[in-house]
C-alpha cells in the first residue's frame, strides 16, 4: 500500500495488490440459542467438534489454538514445519478476534479453520517438488491461488519476513502470513467504500494505517 498527501489534512492510500480477494467477514457473535436456531447440519456438526476443542467456555485461546494446529500438522508428513509457536497463535487470534475478547468464538474459529483448510490444500498443490516447503519460485503462484495477486514490493517484504534465507516458506509461516494478509485486505476493503482501490483518511488516522508494518512485517 502506498500513501500520498492531497492536502494538509487528508491522505489517500492506494492498494498495490491487484484484485486481491480476501475471505468474507467474520459473522458477528450472537447468543448461542439464536446461533443454533439458524445452523444447518454441517454447522451443527462443526459446533460439536468446536465444543470438544474449546472446552466449557466455548472459546479458543492462543494456547488452545497452538495445541489444535500442532496436533493437526504432526500427522501430516507433507507439511514441513517447526510447529506453530505461541507467539504465532497469539498473532492469529489478535487479527481474527473481532470482538476483542482475547479468544476465538465459534464463528471466528470456524472462519479461521475454513481458511486454513483451503490454504493447506493450496500449499500441498504448489509444493511441486514435494519438499514440504513452498520454494521461492512456487510462492507467487501459491499466493495468487489463495486470492492475493501481490505486487513486487509487497511480495519482497513478505519473503523477507516469513521465508528462510533461501526464500523457502514452511507451513506455519505460510499460514501466519496469509492470516495477516487476509485481515489486512478485509480491513482495507471495509474502508474502500466505492471499491476503487483507494481509501481516504485524515492525518490523525495515518498512524493507524501502517498496513504492512502492523499486519505483515511485525
Amino acid at each position: 500500500t502506498d500513501g500520498r498527501m492531497k492536502d494538509k489534512h487528508i491522505f489517500y492510500f492506494h492498494s498495490n495488490m491487484d484484485n486481491f480477494a480476501p475471505s468474507q467477514p467474520v459473522q458477528p457473535r450472537r447468543p448461542l440459542a439464536q446461533q443454533a436456531a439458524h445452523e444447518n447440519d454441517e454447522e451443527r456438526q462443526f459446533r460439536q467438534v468446536f465444543q470438544k476443542l474449546a472446552g466449557d467456555d466455548m472459546e479458543v485461546s492462543p494456547n488452545e489454538l497452538m495445541d489444535i494446529l500442532n496436533k493437526v500438522v504432526s500427522k501430516r508428513s507433507d507439511l514441513k514445519t517447526d510447529g506453530f509457536s505461541i507467539e504465532s497463535c497469539r498473532s492469529m487470534v489478535a487479527v481474527m478476534d473481532s470482538d476483542s475478547s482475547g479468544k476465538l468464538g465459534f464463528h471466528e474459529f470456524k472462519h479461521l479453520w475454513n481458511n486454513i483448510k483451503s490454504w493447506q490444500a493450496i500449499y500441498v498443490k504448489y509444493d511441486a517438488d514435494h519438499s514440504g516447503l513452498i520454494s521461492a519460485d512456487e510462492l507467487p503462484g501459491a499466493f495468487k491461488a489463495a486470492g492475493f495477486n501481490l505486487s513486487g514490493p509487497i511480495y519482497q517484504l513478505i519473503v523477507r519476513r516469513y521465508s528462510d534465507e533461501n526464500g523457502n516458506m514452511d507451513f506455519d509461516n505460510y499460514i501466519g502470513c496469509l492470516v495477516r494478509l487476509d485481515a489486512m485486505c478485509r480491513a482495507f476493503k471495509t474502508l474502500d467504500k466505492d471499491n476503487d482501490g483507494t481509501i481516504k483518511v485524515s492525518i490523525q488516522e495515518v498512524q493507524l494505517l501502517k498496513w504492512l508494518q502492523l499486519t505483515m512485517y511485525s
